[in-house]
């Protein structure tokens, strides 16, 4: 029997993340980690090391089925895989990305008529209500709390998603952290 490392525990991670966010949307950003640490490792020379080993994500995609026994072994369209397809996808995370920065920025110069909420997949509003409480904070922290946290559970259901049809990591193949510390790698090869 392999001995367990520290790393065998991390999807333990989103978890974690979900249900804090859940009770208290400030929490949500604690995934902030999620995007700067494999940017970071990425640059430092640690190449995919946060996919490969630390992504809480890709550890429970993996640990899900493997729990249940129920293993997809299927692969995914090869379309899934190209580079069309991930830099498409990276490009339309950006975009949304910055789209829920900018909105940010609005509500920090004062616009009123944005109301923060959690949405899956950038449309449908998430209808509980106790995350909606938070008022010791600016409200653009808040409402930056709310654009993250859809954020990651939008992309977290499109891996489970992914998970059930095909392989259990197949998300992985696509992800726009992934997609961007391999362009660092990249980048990094041909500077040398």
């Amino acid at each position: 029997m392999k001995k367990k490392n520290w790393t065998d525990y991390l999807w333990i991670w989103p978890i974690v993340y979900f249900t804090l966010g859940f009770f208290n949307i400030l929490f949500a950003w604690l995934g902030m980690i999620d995007f700067i640490l494999p940017l970071i490792i990425a640059v430092l020379g640690g190449g995919k090391a946060f996919c490969n080993r630390y992504c809480g994500r890709g550890k429970l995609f993996a640990f899900i089925p493997r729990i249940l026994g129920k293993e997809n072994k299927k692969v995914a369209p090869t379309w899934m895989y190209s580079k069309y397809f991930r830099y498409g996808f990276l490009a339309f995370f950006m975009t949304m990305f910055g789209n829920m920065v900018y909105q940010t920025y609005l509500v920090f110069a004062g616009s009123r008529s944005l109301r923060a909420a959690i949405k899956l997949f950038w449309t449908f509003k998430v209808p509980f209500k106790w995350a909606y409480t938070v008022t010791a904070v600016p409200e653009w922290v808040t409402h930056y709390s709310y654009g993250f946290y859809s954020l990651m559970l939008t992309s977290t259901l499109i891996g489970f998603i992914l998970m059930a049809l095909y392989r259990p990591r197949t998300w992985c193949a696509f992800c726009p952290m992934g997609t961007m510390t391999q362009g660092i790698c990249k980048i990094k090869k041909k500077t040398r």
